[in-house]
């Protein structure tokens, strides 16, 4: 399969679980069911606009507390000033022209037993079914000094939101000639590439204004995610700027102590830094855990043939809260996942059949303005498990021309056109 075609799988996989017996609420009529989606971003809005696409009859409500949600891909263009903070915002007059109801509020408790969701606003949803899509929360017990309140000294920006514009502000604020220290976690983590296209973003900015910078990755693991093309890249347009320091070779940092913006290793090594990016191992947003759809991991176990959960019944969990691997947490595989789950909730609220599930993944990286890298993947339900299609996909190859790599940046801003149009501004 040529490297092009697998950048076409920009086409998501709308295939489900067997069927089931039909539940006692399809023979009261589709009509009657109401289904509450709680998570405004790639996965749950994907869901709710799917689902009432499929089965305009049935009642659809949104649960979003943000009125703009400001995404995770392409903030790293707006840490490079490629981008600016509002080009990466959406808002959700899109969905409600589509017939779904959008309630802006926080959901503070699920009653599975009672099929509700309590909301911040102290109102009580009644649902049919229910699609939660929690993105993650930081583990803040995790990694000793860094807590909720260390992370406004030493900001994670891993919530697209005000951290992204507070590091922004500190790589500012930074003297030339200072050091970025990012301290990467261990797997499973949201967007396993992220921190390396961070590093290359964050070197794009200082080459063009603090050239005599560092940028030092202190990495909780020993192999990453395109790990061969990224290197590749930085050598290539950033020289020695950039130094990534796998866990064998001392990376792994257990220590913070955010004020100071020291690190220390697990062999005692200490870093000072003039900006620190912590990024802290993390878990299923707190509402995945307040439906009891975690286990003991902190993420979400679900069924790879629609995406329901695999403990709490009339409840699907979708993006980066679950366990899914080999699909990776990321913006496109919660977009197909959605899809997915709209079609297997569709199709038992209406009688349809659906036929086997497939998912995809496509995810772009930018390491300068005109040098994108790329992986793809395609999944399938399988036997109870998902697992990725031989030669299905695969990442761009490292023997590539300067013509290549553009076309590639080229593509990822086509593809974050495309999917937040088709999620949110249309």
């Amino acid at each position: 399969m040529s490297n092009l075609h697998r950048r076409t799988v920009l086409r998501s996989a709308l295939a489900g679980a067997a069927s089931l017996a039909l539940p006692a609420i399809v023979c009261a009529r589709a009509g009657a069911a109401h289904v509450v989606v709680i998570g405004g971003g790639f996965g749950g809005a994907t869901a709710a606009r799917y689902l009432k696409a499929q089965a305009p009859q049935v009642r659809v409500t949104l649960v979003e507390p943000a009125e703009r949600f400001y995404t995770c891909p392409f903030s790293n263009l707006y840490l490079a000033g490629l981008r600016s903070f509002e080009s990466i915002g959406h808002g959700y007059d899109g969905l409600r022209k589509a017939g779904v109801d959008v309630v802006h509020a926080r959901a503070e408790d699920v009653d599975a037993a009672a099929r509700s969701v309590r909301l911040s606003t102290g109102q009580t949803l009644h649902y049919d079914k229910l699609v939660l899509s929690p993105g993650v929360d930081m583990r803040w017990d995790a990694l000793e000094g860094y807590d909720e309140a260390a992370a406004q000294h030493a900001p994670h920006a891993w919530k697209a939101g005000p951290q992204t514009r507070l590091l922004r502000q500190q790589m500012e604020a930074m003297e030339d000639g200072g050091t970025f220290v990012m301290v990467i976690p261990a797997n499973p983590f949201r967007c396993p590439p992220g921190p390396y296209e961070r590093a290359a973003m964050v070197a794009h900015y200082f080459k063009q204004h603090k050239p005599r910078s560092k940028i030092l990755l202190l990495d909780n693991k020993d192999a990453f995610s395109k790990q061969g093309l990224f290197l590749q890249g930085y050598k290539a347009l950033y020289g020695d700027m950039i130094e990534w320091v796998r866990q064998s070779d001392d990376g792994q940092v257990v220590r913070v102590d955010a004020r100071q913006r020291v690190v220390e290793t697990a062999f005692g090594t200490k870093h000072q830094a003039s900006v620190l990016n912590v990024i802290p191992p993390q878990k299923a947003g707190f509402i995945a855990d307040r439906a009891g759809v975690t286990d003991a991991s902190g993420w979400v176990p679900v069924q790879p043939e629609s995406f329901a959960s695999a403990q709490v019944p009339h409840v699907y969990v979708l993006g980066d809260a679950t366990i899914a691997a080999p699909m990776p947490k990321s913006g496109f595989a919660a977009n197909t996942q959605g899809k997915l789950a709209a079609a297997a909730i569709a199709a038992e609220l209406t009688g349809r059949a659906l036929p086997t599930a497939s998912l995809a993944n496509t995810c772009y990286s930018l390491v300068g303005t005109d040098y994108g890298i790329s992986v793809t993947g395609v999944y399938q339900a399988q036997a109870g498990k998902l697992i990725e299609m031989p030669g299905s996909g695969g990442v761009s190859p490292l023997q590539a021309d300067a013509g290549f790599r553009k076309a590639e940046a080229i593509y990822g801003a086509a593809w974050y056109q495309a999917i937040s149009t088709d999620i949110w501004d249309r």
